[in-house]
């Protein structure tokens, strides 16, 4: 708002002094040797008075408005450079990330493998464990079924002996047959001390 007034009163002074040396330079053209003279010493006094106003105005008026404008100027150069230093900050840690994570990618491949070889490893050795498990379990259930099938077996043969027997003796054993059993049996018992 400052530099505007400043600025409006640079013209008013600059449109006066326009003003002063027209009418000097129109009263030249009457070519009149008093007025001539008049007019050349109002001329230097024109020249004067804007070459002091024209001082004026750059001593004291844009002095502060270059400086304003170099701080200005500074200022945004420094926090260009501040930003530019930190940018630059963030592109070598960007790069060096980078170049880790290359690293880092092979190391986690590496790892990932051992973990790989390492697991189907345990799977191997699981399942030859559980496989020896099965076999054994297998072994103990054909042995468990074996000698239950044994057992059966015997039940079934001595079932079917007896009911064979049973059969032959009712085919063979007559009532005489019994009597005679029966007789020797008690002559048996009769000779036996008690």
């Amino acid at each position: 708002m400052r530099q505007k007034r400043w600025l409006s009163a640079f013209l008013v002074v600059a449109i006066m002094a326009l003003l002063a040396s027209a009418s000097a330079f129109a009263a030249e053209e009457k070519a009149n040797p008093a007025v001539e003279s008049a007019t050349e010493i109002f001329k230097w006094i024109n020249f004067a008075i804007l070459a002091a106003v024209l001082a004026w105005v750059f001593g004291k008026v844009l002095p502060p408005v270059f400086r304003g404008k170099a701080e200005a100027i500074t200022s945004g150069i420094m926090s260009a450079t501040s930003a530019k230093a930190a940018a630059d900050a963030q592109l070598r840690d960007a790069e060096t990330r980078l170049a880790n994570l290359e690293k880092e990618v092979a190391e986690i491949r590496a790892s990932a493998e051992k973990e790989g070889a390492a697991e189907v490893e345990r799977l191997r050795a699981a399942t030859a464990t559980d496989k020896e498990k099965i076999a054994v379990a297998a072994r103990s259930e054909i042995e468990a079924a074996e000698r239950a099938a044994r057992v059966e077996l015997k039940a079934l043969a001595g079932n079917l002996a007896v009911d064979g027997a049973e059969s032959l003796l009712v085919k063979q054993l007559t009532a005489k047959a019994q009597e005679s059993l029966i007789s020797d049996f008690v002559k048996n018992l009769e000779g036996r001390p008690n």
